[in-house]
């Protein structure tokens, strides 16, 4: 009998499984053209986790797919290669779509457009096509961070300027892992499900659904590397998680990564400002506000500290934000530290 039970649990996920787009089909209860557009964009988001996922996992027997390019983006970063190749499978795969007029990345300084399709297609992806790309070389999990916003206007002078707006502009946002298992997980509004690749069937096949955030959790999540460069608010927080029982630090250097965990753990991410980056290093657009949407759709919440996240409207498309992210508890603890600092700041300003 116990030989034949995985057997059965086998059949049953093969005849029950859930594939990514009929998932996004069912959340929208629809077959719309809108809803078959964003199943449709969401399949081609796979395709380009597939590409990537593949390249991943035969990184160390290929040449030219691991180290630098030589180049530095406009972030002012060295560019690694795999930036550069994921970048372009996304533009790549997008082409073919029919529905992306533009696409926003932090590897290009302005959007990449794509006039074939701008006449129809009503939709820009916004995206990190590597996120923890200095994790690649040593084979740590890195992740892909995607966003789709509706076009606003006809963009007729290339500025782009409708995707200066916050994140409740975006209709979809989610991740790519790509780690022992390649994992996608996306929201369209309606709550966080994750899928997991089937290298066999070369399908995404939903494995959580409706993932929920905890309240409070124990993890804290923030390079302490950091530690003499932040403000004091920063410091006097991560000394009381020092001082606290119940708390433990978990930092892997992409944000994906250290996200997801806490996505099912809770806890908090940070990523503040430091002395030589007051703004800290992570993108508004391509990082924080699609991490922002996918927390709140999962009970959590994302700050800058001082505001939501998702409230934040950028002066220009590279904007870069600090980021707290994660349980709604240990969110506006942070907060406290920074308020009590700002306080104390006014204070002695006055004194």
């Amino acid at each position: 009998m116990e030989a034949i039970e995985p057997l059965v649990q086998e059949r049953a996920l093969d005849r029950d499984c859930t594939t990514l787009s009929r998932h996004v089909l069912q959340q929208l209860q629809s077959f719309s053209a809108d809803a078959q557009d964003l199943s449709a964009l969401m399949n081609r988001i796979a395709l380009a986790g597939k590409l990537i996922a593949r390249r991943m996992s035969r990184a160390g027997l290929m040449e030219n797919v691991l180290g630098f390019t030589g180049e530095v983006n406009v972030q002012g970063e060295s560019v690694k290669k795999m930036d550069l190749y994921a970048n372009e499978v996304f533009i790549s795969v997008f082409k073919q779509s029919g529905l992306v007029c533009r696409l926003a990345s932090e590897e290009m300084e302005k959007p990449y457009y794509i006039p074939e399709n701008c006449p129809i297609g009503r939709y820009t992806l916004l995206y990190d096509p590597i996120d923890g790309s200095s994790n690649i070389d040593i084979n740590i999990n890195v992740g892909s961070i995607f966003s789709i916003r509706q076009q606003e206007g006809t963009d007729e002078d290339g500025s782009a300027l409708d995707l200066l707006q916050n994140g409740h502009k975006q209709i979809a946002a989610g991740y790519i892992l790509y780690g022992p298992s390649t994992m996608l997980v996306y929201s369209i509004g309606k709550g966080v499900h994750s899928f997991t690749l089937d290298p066999s069937l070369g399908e995404f096949i939903l494995s959580n659904e409706n993932i929920q955030i905890p309240e409070h959790g124990p993890i804290y999540s923030v390079n302490e590397g950091n530690f003499w460069q932040w403000e004091d608010s920063i410091r006097n927080y991560t000394r009381y998680v020092h001082r606290h029982e119940g708390y433990t630090a978990r930092y892997g250097g992409a944000l994906v990564g250290d996200f997801h965990r806490i996505l099912f753990q809770g806890g908090v991410f940070l990523y503040p400002g430091t002395q030589k980056k007051p703004d800290g290093k992570l993108r508004l657009l391509y990082e924080a506000a699609p991490l922002a949407f996918l927390a709140a759709q999962a009970g959590g919440r994302a700050s800058n500290g001082m505001q939501e996240i998702m409230d934040v409207v950028p002066k220009k498309l590279h904007e870069r934000v600090p980021l707290f992210i994660g349980s709604k508890e240990d969110v506006a603890l942070v907060e406290s530290f920074i308020t009590e600092g700002a306080r104390e700041d006014k204070q002695k300003a006055l004194a």
